[in-house]
């Protein structure tokens, strides 16, 4: 399928479009909640959001969005739309490092997209997408706090060796660094980051990415080594969804690799729920 056998057009997404973005987010607050925290801030202009929103349109309006930024990130397509994205995607090569989003909208834009962008890295086929909206099940570690500045010394590094076991590239190659930690050090301005810090040795940590119509999304969930195997991840989660809970967003989301069996039973123990499932193309 072309573009040329569908009812409908692609085009970049314009102020006047908000309304219907607004509308499309908010079927799926929770598998939408990275794309619309950042129209949130920054609305449909590219610099501002840091990428572009192409919009598939048909003659009752606004039916899907692909978001194109670091990530690449289907809203709301479908079989039609995702041929139609492909088709303006196509020829423009790929400036993203990953494909993140609905399982099955993933996988299939990466289908169309992989003879012309392909090879990936790798392809993480099913992640369950979790959800708890209400008290967690379990005790909270009282030690789980907000981090602030004077934290950032220690707590950068346990980020990249998280983000570097997790996704299989250093987020500090190429002299990223600085950038790496300015973007740590504002979620910990914003009150997003939260640690168990025993002796200068971050023991867990946690972050939200992403916050936006009433739903908070974690990330970067982490026990040093030397701790593991003592429930501090379930107890740590504990206290980041009280912590959330209370000062974010009313329901905490997260997603988590299908292998990942030790952090998907946590995840259960404290609480969530899986519902739905996303998919990651790494390049």
């Amino acid at each position: 399928m072309t573009i040329s056998e569908v009812v409908g057009s692609v085009r970049p997404l314009t102020a006047r479009d908000l309304p219907e973005v607004y509308a499309l987010l908010a079927a799926d607050p929770v598998a939408h909640c990275f794309v619309a925290s950042r129209v949130r801030v920054g609305g449909v202009d590219p610099w501002r959001l840091g990428g572009d929103m192409l919009g598939y349109f048909d003659d009752s309006g606004l039916r899907s969005v692909v978001y194109h930024g670091a990530n690449l990130i289907p809203v709301g397509t479908t079989p039609a739309s995702r041929a139609a994205f492909a088709d303006r995607l196509r020829p423009h090569g790929r400036r993203c490092s990953s494909f993140v989003g609905p399982a099955d909208e993933v996988l299939d834009l990466w289908r169309l997209l992989e003879p012309a962008w392909g090879p990936a890295r790798e392809v993480r086929h099913q992640q369950p997408v979790m959800v708890l909206d209400g008290e967690p099940a379990l005790v909270s570690d009282p030690l789980v706090r907000a981090t602030t500045r004077e934290d950032l010394d220690v707590l950068v590094p346990a980020c990249v060796e998280m983000f570097t076991a997790e996704v299989g590239v250093s987020p500090v190659v190429g002299g990223a660094g600085a950038a790496y930690r300015a973007r740590i050090a504002e979620i910990v301005q914003d009150r997003r980051s939260f640690a168990r810090i025993d002796d200068d040795v971050v023991v867990f940590k946690a972050e939200v990415g992403a916050v936006a119509q009433g739903v908070c999304q974690v990330q970067g969930v982490w026990v040093d080594r030397a701790f593991r195997g003592r429930g501090l991840s379930e107890s740590g989660m504990a206290a980041v969804v009280r912590l959330a809970r209370s000062d974010i967003a009313p329901v905490v989301s997260l997603y988590v690799n299908d292998y990942n069996t030790a952090a998907r039973k946590a995840y259960r123990a404290v609480g969530f729920r899986e519902q739905g499932a996303f998919a990651t193309v790494l390049f």
